[in-house]
């Protein structure tokens, strides 16, 4: 009986996500002294999945599946769950993943819990931690089903190399028709995205306007992270929609996230709390966000921001 992981790939390699679910499933394996099996589509390197614990990859390779649509991806993860006996699937947290949840939960007749951030801390029952409340809270919470889905937080468990002598096998399963067809689809390739990003430099209206968005692109640059801004910023048109976190926009989980010019709506700060460490530079000593803050800077991101930036640099370059 094996623990499944579904492995989110982009043009055949593997996200950080994927690296992270196959990660946390080996620890449950140890735990319940099972094995893991790893589902990846279109990957080019699907041994990969074996410095993470995965002893065994099913390798999907169809054409159909370049483009993730849910319906025949859930089709492609439940055959694999249901080939290898699976008692636990582990997916992630990511926008795909939680489009892929439902439909896995009533094809497998399985409890689904979201969120969850740490290894079961029982197998008999078998009960999970997960965030509530837009992660101001816990919850153990018991699954009870005979099949247990799991959705793994972002940068919750964190990437473990366990090597392990992985077996790949080639897995064809009928794929059904989506019913949709995929005419073009634009992204950013020259950056790091918000998804798989540990550091977020995000902007808002104390920016002024978008002609001063160096200001975060650069340091950015610097720390290697993503962009991102608040509702908004994205509302005026300053930056794209695809770059809004928070609430009603994406959620960030990373280690650490830089707000700059950002008072801290609640909408705002419930869609960044699962962040390890959270930073703001505001003029406002009375924004909220230094409530929620662990880190807080009072004064002009004008003045602040670009010294920081210089400074980072001079420390890189010591360290280089």
């Amino acid at each position: 009986m094996s623990i499944l992981v579904y492995t989110e790939t982009e043009k055949g390699k593997f996200k950080k996500a994927a690296y992270e679910a196959v990660s946390y499933a080996k620890a449950i394996a140890d735990k319940m002294g099972s094995t893991v099996t790893a589902v990846a589509v279109n990957s080019e390197n699907p041994e990969e999945l074996g410095t993470y614990g995965a002893s065994k990859v099913l390798n999907v390779v169809n054409d159909s599946l370049n483009t993730f649509n849910a319906k025949p991806y859930a089709s492609v993860v439940s055959s694999a769950a249901q080939n290898e006996n699976a008692q636990v699937v582990v997916i992630s947290s990511s926008a795909d993943s939680r489009y892929l949840a439902p439909l896995l939960a009533v094809s497998l007749e399985a409890g689904y819990v979201s969120n969850v951030v740490e290894v079961p801390s029982s197998t008999s029952p078998f009960v999970v931690k997960r965030t509530a409340f837009t992660n101001k809270a816990f919850a153990n919470t018991e699954i009870t089903t005979a099949t247990k889905l799991i959705g793994l937080s972002s940068n919750a468990f964190g990437l473990v190399e366990s090597s392990t002598s992985c077996e790949v096998v080639e897995f064809n399963p009928e794929v059904p028709s989506s019913g949709i067809t995929v005419e073009s689809v634009d992204k950013a390739t020259d950056k790091v995205t918000i998804a798989d990003a540990d550091i977020v430099v995000s902007g808002g209206r104390g920016l002024k306007g978008p002609e001063n968005w160096g200001l975060v692109e650069d340091l950015a640059e610097v720390l290697g992270a993503a962009t991102a801004c608040s509702k908004p910023v994205s509302d005026l048109g300053w930056r794209s929609h695809s770059e809004h976190v928070g609430q009603t926009g994406k959620p960030v989980a990373s280690n650490l996230y830089i707000a700059i010019g950002i008072s801290g709506a609640i909408q705002h700060l419930a869609g960044i709390n699962s962040s390890k460490v959270k930073v703001v530079i505001n003029t406002d000593p009375e924004a909220p966000f230094f409530k929620a803050a662990d880190y807080g800077i009072v004064g002009d991101a004008f003045e602040v921001v670009p010294v920081l930036t210089e400074k980072l640099k001079a420390f890189k370059a010591q360290n280089a």
